[in-house]
């Protein structure tokens, strides 16, 4: 009779497929997972944390010898930290998961939706905005580096339909989405605000008849292209410190055409 367990009888026998030497010698440069959910925790500013879902994508590099990659291994490091993902961990989480697939390089992005409680403007009635925001890690060595965007709608009034016409000014609502490299902690928050200040106006979840009429007036005096957006949110970000590189985007979907405006400014990405 055998002494050997069965369970190491089975492990013996199943053959790790991906340890098999790759005779093709082409390196991949991400390989990984798409399109896992995951519970997190972030930082608010004004309540201190805030429970969201986000959408993960995890990958590795793979050097030209090995067949493949242990994708068992991303969803074991995310489950490791359950439901306590934070900035901190999701830079932790980076070092972890190259070092477990013995890889050189690795990239995580993390997207969710962000809610954050705003005030309208006349009627001080509260309603939550939703924000779409990403952080995005990568590691390469010893080097990492932490990238946060966030898209921001905004109300957008056009200076040249201002300038013609007898009355009324055509407007729209346009998405800035805003992507900056940081070196030191920002809030969520404060790269919203830097967004809302420099658009025709800021968007709210609910408005009353007096906030309508303050945020149509708001809009009509302070009227902006979408040049003038990303260059005065570009100018905004060349004076924080925290901000080692960014990249500023405006679409402004026109109410008066089938198309979009667009604009891009971009600085200090390779």
């Amino acid at each position: 009779m055998s002494t050997t367990p069965a369970s190491t009888e089975i492990k013996d026998e199943i053959e790790d497929v991906q340890n098999i030497a790759d005779q093709r010698k082409i390196a991949i440069d991400k390989v990984g997972i798409k399109d896992i959910k995951h519970p997190v925790k972030v930082s608010d500013r004004t309540t201190g944390e805030q429970h969201t879902i986000a959408n993960f994508n995890m990958y590795v590099n793979l050097p030209h010898q090995f067949k493949g990659t242990h994708m068992s291994r991303f969803v074991e490091i995310l489950n490791q930290h359950e439901r306590e993902i934070t900035v901190k961990s999701f830079r932790e989480m980076l070092g972890q998961m190259t070092e477990r697939l013995d890889a050189e390089s690795g990239y995580i992005e993390m997207n969710f939706p962000y809610f954050v409680n705003k005030e309208a403007p006349v009627s001080k009635v509260k309603s939550l905005m939703d924000y779409d925001v990403t952080f995005i890690g990568e590691i390469t060595g010893t080097k990492t580096m932490m990238t946060v965007k966030v898209i921001v709608p905004v109300t957008s009034l056009c200076p040249c339909s201002k300038n013609i016409s007898d009355y009324g000014a055509h407007n729209q609502r346009s998405h800035v989405t805003l992507t900056v490299r940081v070196d030191s902690f920002v809030w969520i928050e404060d790269l919203i605000d830097l967004v809302e200040k420099e658009a025709s106006c800021e968007i709210f979840g609910l408005l009353k008849r007096p906030d309508e009429k303050f945020v149509t007036e708001r809009a009509y005096d302070n009227p902006k292209f979408v040049e003038d957006m990303v260059r005065d949110i570009a100018a905004r970000l060349n004076d924080d410190s925290r901000i080692t590189a960014y990249t500023v985007e405006s679409e402004n979907f026109e109410s008066i055409h089938n198309h979009s405006a667009y604009a891009l400014i971009t600085k200090g990405f390779d």
